[in-house]
């Protein structure tokens, strides 16, 4: 007697797995494309609009950082420009006391020099909550640039210190123009650090960052250490401050203390909100309202003619006023309302597919 053991064949298939790209090659080449499609915007637009492209892009890397720390941990940074302060400082005294360094490693100096900041400042801000940590932070962002006035021969004063990076390989030279090539670099350093940035976020790093947010006595009942993960999100936040500085001061070829005001910290973590609390999608909302905001806010004090101190502040204020009225028609900010929209037009074609149907 013959004992059947496979199961009996019921002529309905099994869906078979969908293979997938490992999620590091996925963000890769997503990180390829984007660089493609800013190569070829660079191409077919002029040298000032290059400039606000790269300008937008150490925002952006300086905007995702910021995300990470306050909209995945729930930790209240004012101080962020400190870290970009301490980047772009590094690359400048690295250019001119060691010219031989090539430009890659003087960023990732940066950003480990920013890294160290942050890992220092995230210890001692690990047991502060609120207020207390916001205040602390903005210490750090009024303190620092400071030290140019006490050090004035090594940091170069109020003045900051200017100097010039050749970065073009000979055999670009005459044919890639300066700031193209330099806006390249800008985009090429910041998706980088992108796609390691959202590895982290939806690795096993982000939940814990998630779950210290959400609550931090469940968090630590269920086995995270909080205080260490507070440190990781302050350490990660700062590396991308430290390349963001870095950047900036290798596209514009100086470093001054003026670049880091508190206005700058307060600046970021309204673009935050502005583009979406905790989204990286919003990182770049917030990085192109910083940019093209301030932009637009200087045209118009031009056409009408306004004085100085007014054209100096209207940035400021129209920014405000934007920052409002986005807060209040999309809570979740820009990103937030481009998922509104975006779920409305699915659930119109969904009723009208229906509607076909019958």
């Amino acid at each position: 007697m013959t004992v059947r053991t496979s199961l009996p064949e019921t002529g309905v298939k099994t869906p078979a797995k969908k293979r997938t790209l490992p999620p590091l090659l996925l963000h890769a080449l997503a990180a390829l494309a984007a660089f493609v499609v800013i190569i070829l915007l660079t191409l077919v637009t002029d040298e000032f609009t290059n400039l606000r492209l790269a300008t937008i892009g150490y925002y952006l890397i300086a905007v995702a950082g910021l995300t990470l720390l306050t909209g995945l941990t729930g930790q209240v940074s004012l101080g962020h420009g400190a870290f970009m302060f301490i980047g772009a400082y590094t690359v400048a005294l690295l250019v001119k006391h060691a010219p031989s360094f090539p430009l890659w490693a003087d960023l990732l100096l940066a950003s480990a020099a920013g890294g160290l900041a942050g890992l220092l400042a995230g210890a001692a801000a690990a047991r502060l909550r609120g207020p207390y940590l916001a205040g602390a932070t903005l210490a750090l962002a009024v303190g620092l640039p400071a030290l140019t006035r006490r050090f004035q021969d090594f940091l170069g004063g109020s003045n900051g210190l200017s100097f010039t990076v050749h970065s073009r390989p000979s055999f670009v030279v005459g044919v890639v123009p300066e700031l193209r090539w330099q806006t390249w670099i800008v985009w090429l350093s910041v998706l980088i650090a992108l796609v390691l940035v959202v590895n982290i976020v939806r690795g096993r790093l982000g939940r814990d960052f998630r779950a210290v947010r959400d609550d931090e006595v469940a968090a630590s009942l269920s086995g995270i250490a909080v205080g260490r993960t507070k440190i990781l999100a302050f350490l990660v936040s700062a590396v991308c401050g430290g390349l963001a500085g870095g950047l900036q001061a290798f596209l514009l070829g100086t470093a001054a203390p003026g670049s880091f005001t508190p206005a700058l910290s307060l600046s970021l973590l309204a673009a935050v909100v502005l583009g979406g609390l905790g989204s990286l999608w919003g990182a770049l909302w917030g990085a192109v309202a910083l940019v093209y905001f301030q932009a637009w806010s200087e045209d118009l004090a031009d056409v009408l003619h306004l004085n100085t101190d007014v054209a100096n502040n209207l940035p400021l204020a129209v920014y405000g006023v934007i920052l409002i009225v986005v807060v209040l028609a999309f809570p979740r900010g820009i990103q937030g309302g481009v998922h509104r929209l975006r779920g409305l037009l699915r659930r119109s074609a969904e009723k009208k597919e229906n509607h076909e149907k019958h």
